[in-house]
């Protein structure tokens, strides 16, 4: 299974890196490939490292103004134009998306498969890995969103919202069956 991680590539505190980790090496002992952003740095770096150390395969698409940070010894790597192109790569090589940890181009990622899946252009699971409760707010906002009528599906059928790494790899292998 090729499994899209959108993340930061800022370096964290532990409390986010060690379930990223955990989560990386699940991928990697699972024989599933890290489709991410292609950075060596920061929180990519850890997921990247721990998904090859344990045996998966990268397969990153970078951008151009970040080049220079790209992943060398990656499976596969990619660079595009731009942000726009980037997504919609990362989505065409994955079969699941996970939701880690994130900025604002984090959540540009994640927003945009949800609305894909919204109007039915896309059916790939979704999870966010609500570590250490990051996400707390935002799934209180679209349950708000869906309460009062903002999502045409339930949140439900858009994302499934993990508290721990292992949670989230098994709702993706049940949901597309193990590959």
């Amino acid at each position: 299974m090729n499994i899209c991680v959108f993340l930061s590539a800022a370096d964290l505190a532990d409390r986010y890196t060690r379930p990223a980790r955990e989560f990386a090496e699940l991928l990697g002992k699972g024989g599933h490939a890290l489709v991410w952003g292609g950075s060596d740095t920061g929180l990519m770096k850890v997921v990247a490292d721990g998904v090859q150390e344990a045996g998966g395969k990268l397969l990153g698409v970078s951008v151009e103004f970040l080049a220079d940070k790209a992943r060398k010894g990656a499976d596969e790597m990619v660079i595009t134009k731009d942000l726009a192109e980037r997504k919609r790569l990362l989505l065409a090589k994955a079969d699941a998306v996970v939701v880690m940890v994130g900025g604002t181009g984090t959540l540009d990622e994640a927003t945009e498969i949800l609305e894909l899946k919204k109007h039915g252009h896309t059916d790939k699971p979704v999870v966010l890995l609500n570590t250490a409760g990051f996400y707390d707010g935002l799934k209180e906002q679209f349950r708000r969103m869906e309460e009062e009528g903002f999502l045409t599906r339930p949140l439900s059928e858009l994302a499934h919202f993990a508290k721990d790494p292992a949670g989230a790899l098994a709702y993706l292998e049940e949901s597309l069956g193990a590959r």
